[in-house]
C-alpha cells in the first residue's frame, strides 16, 4: 500500500524497497500473517510517535476506578456522620465504588444491629446516587457494606431535576397561575357569580 493506503499490488521485496526509498520513506510489515504479507509505505518515525500520543490521550482519559473505604464506628455523632457520608457521595460521583466499615469496639460487637442502623441510613442517602453491590455482613469485628455508582439512577435524577426547572421556568415567562385562581389568587368570575345568585335567592325567599 502506499502512503494513502491505495493498493500498489503484489511487489517483489526489491522493487517495494525501492518505491518507498523513492519516496523517503520506510516500508513498513503491517500484517506479516497475512499470505502474502502485506506491507506500507511510510513515515515510520512518524507513525510511532503518533501511536505514542493517542497511546497517552487514552491513558490521560481513563478514568481510574478503584475501591474507596469509610469507616464508621456505631456511636457516630450527627456532625461526623454528615461529614463522613459527604465524602462517600464524592467518592460516587467521581465513580468510585465505596466499602462503608462500621468498627465495634469491645461488647458493641453484641449489638450488630446498631451498626446495621448506620448502614441502613447510608444506603437511603445515597439512593438514586448509588446502589447496595454488597448487602451488610459482618466481618469479625467489622460490619462490611459496598455501594457502587449507580448510572442509570444518577441520569434519571437529573432528567428529572431538568425537566422541572424547564417548567419552572416555562411557568415563570408565561405568568401563569395555579389553576382555579385568578393572578390576585380569588376564584374566577364564574364562581363569584354563582355565589351572587345564591345570595339573591336568599334574599327573595
Amino acid at each position: 500500500m502506499d502512503p494513502d493506503g491505495a493498493q500498489l499490488g503484489i511487489k517483489p521485496l526489491p522493487e517495494a524497497l525501492a518505491i518507498a526509498k523513492d519516496l523517503d520513506l520506510d516500508l513498513v510489515e503491517v500484517a506479516p500473517m497475512a499470505d502474502p504479507p502485506v506491507c506500507r509505505i511510510m513515515d515510520f518515525g512518524k507513525f510511532k510517535f503518533d501511536e505514542a500520543q493517542k497511546a497517552k490521550e487514552s491513558r490521560r482519559k481513563a478514568v481510574h476506578v478503584g475501591i474507596k473505604e469509610m469507616k464508621y464506628r456505631p456511636k457516630i455523632g450527627p456532625g461526623d456522620f454528615d461529614t463522613k457520608t459527604r465524602q462517600v457521595a464524592k467518592f460516587l460521583n467521581e465513580g468510585h465504588k465505596v466499602k462503608i466499615t462500621i468498627m465495634f469496639r469491645g461488647r458493641e460487637v453484641y449489638h450488630p444491629e446498631h451498626g446495621k442502623r448506620i448502614l441502613d441510613r447510608i444506603a437511603e442517602q445515597m439512593e438514586g446516587l448509588a446502589k447496595v453491590e454488597a448487602e451488610p455482613k459482618l466481618d469479625n469485628r467489622n460490619m462490611i457494606m459496598v455501594l457502587a455508582p449507580d448510572k442509570r439512577a444518577r441520569q434519571a435524577a437529573q432528567s428529572r431535576a431538568s425537566n422541572q426547572q424547564r417548567a419552572e421556568k416555562a411557568a415563570a415567562s408565561t405568568g401563569e397561575s395555579p389553576a382555579g385562581a385568578d393572578a390576585n389568587g380569588s376564584a374566577p368570575d364564574g364562581d363569584a357569580g354563582a355565589v351572587s345568585d345564591v345570595a339573591t335567592s336568599a334574599e327573595e325567599g
